[in-house]
């Protein structure tokens, strides 16, 4: 795996990669969104995020309540989409997830906090510690006109307030299509908990969501 080889890279020169692996593992506390949906009754719905690596991004969403499904994918681009092509930044895909939450459980502005607060830096352009390219760019990729309303609606409240020292950076387009990601790629931190990425890139990850949102956490 090419992002396995650059961390043992790193490790093999001294770390230089892992003081950008912590930084992109940090939390920010931020505000709740002003503007979400109601809990209610109803279909489970869908959203897709990219937040850097989908390794991570899936982790962590595979651990919040509420949530049923993470599949890690590509979106936001054109023609068809494999790991090699993404990897290419010439198709214009971002890794992303495609999550699957119960509306009764837990709103979509809840998990865009989710997002914004641990599981990347929305201030980063096209990169997420030491993942670098269009393909790691940070961007919500709505499917309705509520979706692109709330989305729309925290970016400006976290920019107004200034949450972050700098503006944010991701990216709000429709979406266009979800492609899945080759298999090997599913559930990749609960299959390789040991890899060097993993351990020092998403696992602190999981340790933020735990302490910054204990009530939604999830074994």
């Amino acid at each position: 795996m090419i992002k396995s080889l650059l961390i043992s890279s790193a490790l093999l020169l001294g770390g230089s990669m892992l003081a950008c692996s912590g930084a992109a593992a940090s939390v920010t506390s931020i505000p709740d969104p002003a503007v979400d949906e109601a809990l209610r009754s109803g279909q489970k719905q869908t959203m897709v995020l990219a937040g850097g690596c989908f390794w991570g991004v899936e982790a962590v969403f595979e651990h919040i309540k509420g949530v049923t499904d993470v599949k890690s994918g590509y979106a936001g681009g054109t023609g068809s989409a494999s790991y090699d092509e993404v990897s290419s930044g010439r198709t214009g895909h971002a890794e992303s997830v495609q999550i699957t939450y119960d509306p009764s459980k837990i709103t979509y502005g809840k998990l865009l906090k989710v997002f914004f607060a641990v599981v990347h830096d929305p201030t980063e352009v096209n990169r997420q510690g030491p993942d670098v390219g269009t393909q790691y760019r940070s961007a919500i990729f709505y499917s309705s006109d509520e979706q692109k309303r709330i989305a729309q609606a925290y970016i400006d409240q976290l920019n107004k307030a200034k949450a972050f020292p700098r503006p944010l950076a991701t990216e709000l387009s429709a979406l266009d299509s979800f492609h899945a990601a080759e298999s090997y790629h599913q559930n990749y931190l609960v299959n390789h908990p040991n890899e060097p990425y993993i351990v020092y890139h998403d696992l602190p990850k999981l340790a933020n969501l735990r302490k910054e949102f204990p009530d939604l956490y999830k074994e």
